[in-house]
């Protein structure tokens, strides 16, 4: 990989690229760097390996920007627009120029800040037909993404308590600063609980087929409401965080839905799908999944505070975002 300082200055540069956009602005997450361009956002892998996902080599980061694409047409289709290579002559880099890539992106069309549902739970736009609507089209969707019974068995109990070991291995540094000594050991043991006590449940699931290749990482700020519903930028480099249970899917949207103190859009988006699908026995698991997706929230957001590229101001916004993550997580447990 090129210099990584010099490669984002590069693309901060509207001569990068071939449409020669008026403005650029950068958007980070903690894997990714987002540059939007006018007609067009490209999205370049940051080269972290995480243990759960490992960007660190050209190949690899080029073989998950192909997944990307492929897995967020399934409900996005027209938004994902292909592969961009990034090439370089000397010290110059073109986005989708000649020669060989050193780099790759993700290449879509933009989304319209104004019309995503994170931003519109904050000025409460969002109503309760709206979640309805989401609801009916992840049920279709969740109908549709089969998988073989082999696949779906790494959605059953063994890789459901290995994901929740590995949340509380990955946020034990980060305890007594996003996360309490108290609210992790409280939470660790409910999940070892929890799990011990519905062994037969996780069965049931995996055997009746609601393990499905599901989006993974369902929030509201992966949900915009344009050209009738863009659900959009689903887990792709690891398949047990997207071959899960339909109530884990679920679950992460009223998580995050409570997170933006709409409980009653929760409680009604989690009632909608169970109409429109007949999973009433999600209803089992919803608090379960609810506690382990906002730590997986809290632990996302703890690594940012030791992303470089991540302002001061900004890691101080998101250690209180983390903090509130793992109290929510907290509330879960009964």
């Amino acid at each position: 990989m090129p210099e990584l300082g010099a490669l984002i200055q590069a693309l901060k540069d509207p001569k990068t690229y071939l449409h020669s956009p008026k403005t650029i602005e950068l958007v980070q997450t903690q894997i990714s760097f987002v540059f939007i361009t006018g007609d067009y956002v490209y999205k370049v892998k940051k080269p972290v390996d995480f243990g759960f996902l490992d960007f660190t080599t050209l190949e690899k980061r080029h073989f998950y920007c192909n997944q990307e694409v492929v897995l967020n047409r399934r409900l996005c289709p027209d938004v994902y627009l292909g592969v961009a290579p990034i090439t370089q002559k000397g010290k110059n880099f073109t986005v989708e120029g000649n020669g060989k890539a050193v780099e790759y992106a993700v290449k879509m069309r933009p989304l319209p800040y104004q019309r995503m549902m994170d931003r519109m739970l904050q000025r409460d736009e969002v109503t309760p037909k709206m979640l309805e609507r989401v609801a009916r089209r992840l049920a279709d969707f969740h109908c549709q993404a089969e998988l073989t019974e082999e696949l779906a068995e790494i959605g059953g109990i063994e890789t459901v308590a290995r994901n929740a070991e590995e949340n509380f291995t990955q946020v034990k540094d980060y305890v007594n600063q996003t996360v309490t000594k108290e609210q992790y050991d409280r939470i660790k043991r409910y999940n070892a609980s929890f799990l011990k006590k519905n062994e037969k449940l996780f069965a049931k699931r995996v055997k009746e087929g609601r393990i499905r290749d599901c989006h993974g990482d369902l929030h509201a700020a992966h949900i915009c409401f344009i050209n009738g519903l863009c659900i959009y930028d689903c887990i792709e480099f690891n398949d047990r965080f997207r071959y899960i249970d339909v109530a884990s899917e679920v679950a992460f949207l009223a998580m995050d839905l409570d997170f933006h103190r709409h409980p009653q859009l929760a409680k009604h988006f989690v009632e909608a799908y169970v109409k429109a699908s007949g999973d009433s026995e999600l209803l089992k698991l919803l608090d379960f999944y609810k506690c382990y997706r906002a730590c997986v929230r809290g632990k996302v957001e703890g690594f940012k505070l030791n992303d470089p590229h991540i302002s001061e101001d900004q890691k101080t916004k998101t250690l209180n975002i983390a903090r509130r993550y793992f109290e929510l997580a907290e509330s879960y447990i009964k």
